[in-house]
């Protein structure tokens, strides 16, 4: 039976570390990692390994921000929390509302890159029906109990990571010892060859900046999973502190062993470097479980998508700028109607797009160019949580006298991060292939900027 609660119910805390960061790497490491970010080293050739490193620090010091502050302060929806409480409320109402808009598009593109994975075994089985059992599986674990989903998000991801790490290793007896190859060591040589280690110069590099960083947006969930979480200082802390480094080793673990083992203008030709890899080593079912691997991606990260924009609609319910009923707990501790919400809106974007492609006779461009556009809202969490940091500590002064988790090198670390997040995004602008994407971010940012003032002049 569901229940109507008040506010000052807490949500259910049974999130315990094992769960947040295999939440947060479920919603970071996605399919494209897999199909091989083949744009990024089309732009920036081996390079974009230090793409990888340039963006993982913004990564870390983004981590790190948010982690002092949900030390002191765990609560559901984090940042746009923090944002309303230290910043101003317009602030967390576009950190809710753009995370809600980019798990809105990640949702929708995950249910339809997992019809097009199971057409892989089932090609004759209606695709439109998948999307539909999907979608109702997956809010059906998020409607159940918070840690119903973070057992399925945990096992999803444990999926992801372990084929990664057997892929790196198996990369490094090829390139180090030949295994694989007849014996012969590959060596490092496709990392200078081929056109050299910049093989796009200055501005394939920096153009590639912004698709890479994109690849790490969903790490932040951690801060959402903080109000459900059990023990929260203790978890968030050791959650936080492990995440990042395990993130950083996988991705550019990963991508170290494909710029190496293919030539960077071959990789493109070779369709997945998972299933080449794979197949090298005579895997005959590489395409099999990779595809396998894909499909639980896509699953996990849809759940995440469901999970973290509920939560979301869950914040801005209690802060009065949804109806009260967006604040429901179920008796589970579950705000369910968030959840509902959530799945309905994936299920009707899911249609919408079976329709278009129906009657175009292919996907819709306008999806592509709406999915890309979440970039920039991807990014405003980010930006939230470092401007909240340096008002956050102005606030806490006393607290950081002993504080066990301080973000190192502040507030240097802080202003680097923030510039360098700018700077990514201005550079976005002159590459003709985020152009578009970066035009309908900012749409969506004024809009949603509008619609809060109109909401505050009602009030």
């Amino acid at each position: 039976m569901l229940e109507s609660k008040e506010e000052t119910v807490q949500l259910n805390g049974a999130l315990k570390s094992r769960h947040m960061q295999m939440i947060a790497l479920g919603g970071t490491i996605g399919v494209g990692l897999f199909m091989g970010s083949s744009a990024t080293i089309k732009w920036t050739g081996p390079s974009v390994l230090l793409a990888y490193a340039f963006s993982g620090l913004i990564l870390y010091i983004v981590m790190r921000a948010l982690g002092e502050m949900l030390y002191i302060s765990p609560t559901t929806g984090s940042f746009a929390n923090l944002a309303t409480t230290y910043l101003h409320p317009r602030w967390g109402y576009l950190a809710a509302w753009s995370t809600v808009f980019e798990y809105f598009l990640v949702g929708i593109s995950e249910v339809i890159a997992v019809e097009a994975y199971l057409a892989f075994w089932w090609p004759d089985f209606p695709n439109w029906l998948i999307g539909i059992i999907i979608i109702g599986i997956l809010c059906l674990a998020n409607l159940i109990s918070v840690k119903v989903y973070g057992e399925i998000e945990m096992w999803f991801a444990l999926i992801k990571v372990v084929t990664i790490i057997v892929m790196i290793m198996l990369g490094f007896l090829m390139i180090f010892l030949g295994v694989g190859n007849h014996g012969i060591p590959l060596g490092l040589g496709n990392l200078w060859q081929h056109g050299g280690f910049f093989t796009g110069g200055i501005k394939g590099f920096v153009f590639s900046l912004s698709i890479v960083i994109a690849a790490y947006q969903g790490i932040e969930l951690i801060g959402i999973t903080a109000g459900e979480a059990e023990d929260p200082q203790k978890n968030i802390v050791k959650a936080i502190r492990s995440i990042v480094s395990r993130i950083l080793i996988f991705y550019i673990g990963a991508i170290f062993v494909i710029v190496t083992i293919y030539p960077w203008n071959q990789i493109g030709e070779i369709g997945s470097p998972f299933v080449a890899t794979f197949a090298k080593f005579g895997i005959t079912v590489a395409a099999g479980i990779i595809n396998f691997v894909v499909l639980t991606a896509a699953l996990s990260g849809c759940n995440s998508g469901i999970f973290s924009a509920s939560r979301m609609l869950y914040t801005l319910g209690l802060q009065g700028d949804l109806p009260k009923f967006m604040t429901k707990l179920s008796r589970y501790k579950v705000p369910y109607m968030p959840v509902i919400t959530m799945g309905l809106g994936i299920l009707v974007g899911f249609i919408l797009n079976h329709f278009t492609a129906d009657y175009l006779g292919k996907e819709s461009n306008l999806f592509v160019i709406v999915f890309g556009s979440s970039v920039l809202p991807g990014m405003i969490p980010w930006f939230i949580i470092l401007f909240s940091q340096l008002k956050f500590r102005q606030a806490h002064e006393k607290e950081w006298r002993n504080h066990p988790f301080k973000l190192p090198l502040y507030p240097f670390s802080n202003y680097f991060a923030l510039l360098s997040l700018f700077f990514i995004l201005i550079c976005m602008f002159f590459n003709p292939e985020t152009r578009i994407s970066i035009g309908v971010g900012l749409t969506f940012v004024s809009v949603t900027l509008v619609s809060y003032e109109i909401i505050s002049k009602k009030r």
